[in-house]
């Protein structure tokens, strides 16, 4: 072997990195591509075969734009991303099957409706029903609030395992008011306080000042998939006589879109259906955060 061969050999198998944070990005896309389960970080290195520094640099600036959505268990396209290739993750399935729950709820209250997803550590609205008060909630469809600040996404996180939870945050908590809690133990508190409650979630002025909220959660074949709430001032909100409600139109909903996993939990007698939706037996009381 010359010198020339002992020089070049190993440069041959060397691999050419992309230069250009376009050519990054692509390579990270490409990863997902024919994948519909979630990837770990270490995943998408090896499939981009880009440094994992890089790779966590450029996810992170992706998931901010919604190209990717991360979660406790991974990460995966986002609604842009899957907005393009015509998809859109089953969420139209989601927001058909709810709207005419979201409605009912709605006229038989006359309170605020939201339908949220998780993403990330964030609720994602994904419907928004109301009426003269809908305009001092200031959410709208397509915006996002940490989930541990709201009813819905409280009741979401209540479905997941504590170590899921952990994923998803920093032990300090960003605050969205001065009722927010703001560091993890206290979140697991209240977490464990919506799991004694059968699932409903309470909220009070906490993600916007003078709005209190119920929540719960629709549930899967593996969990929870999206949450739903009611919101109204917190003077005259009587959360205690709706909840029953939003638990009801939870149940409703999670029929109607696994209804074969809810006919396997009716044949075990299992009244829940399916498995962590909330009743309401268990009695509600006011609290800090809820």
């Amino acid at each position: 072997m010359t010198v020339t061969d002992l020089v070049s050999t190993p440069r041959a198998e060397v691999r050419e990195l992309p230069q250009s944070m376009v050519e990054r990005m692509t390579a990270i896309l490409d990863a997902f591509e024919g994948r519909a389960a979630r990837l770990s970080l270490e995943d998408v290195a090896d499939y981009a075969g880009l440094p994992r520094s890089t790779v966590h640099r450029i996810l992170h600036q992706l998931v901010g734009l919604d190209w990717i959505e991360h979660t406790a268990s991974g990460y995966r396209l986002g609604r842009r991303a899957l907005g393009l290739a015509g998809g859109d993750g089953g969420r139209s399935e989601l927001r058909a099957a709810a709207a005419p729950l979201l409605h009912q709820l709605h006229l038989q209250t006359g309170l605020v409706v939201h339908l949220t997803v998780l993403e990330g550590g964030d609720s994602v609205y994904l419907d928004k029903v109301g009426g003269r008060f809908a305009t001092c909630v200031p959410s709208r469809v397509g915006g996002r609030v940490p989930a541990y600040a709201t009813a819905g996404g409280k009741a979401f996180l209540a479905g997941l395992a504590p170590e899921s939870v952990d994923a998803l945050y920093d032990p300090r908590l960003r605050g969205c008011t001065d009722r927010t809690v703001t560091d993890l133990p206290a979140l697991h508190q209240e977490l464990n306080r919506i799991r004694r409650r059968n699932g409903l979630a309470l909220e009070h002025g906490e993600s916007a000042p003078g709005v209190s909220c119920v929540g719960a959660a629709i549930r899967g074949y593996d969990g929870p998939v999206a949450g739903i709430s009611l919101c109204g001032d917190t003077r005259s909100a009587r959360l205690d006589r709706v909840a029953p409600l939003v638990a009801d139109a939870a149940r409703t909903i999670s029929r109607t879109l696994y209804p074969q996993h809810s006919d396997r939990r009716r044949a075990r007698g299992d009244a829940r259906i399916p498995a962590g939706a909330p009743e309401t037996t268990a009695p509600l009381v006011s609290a800090r955060a809820g």
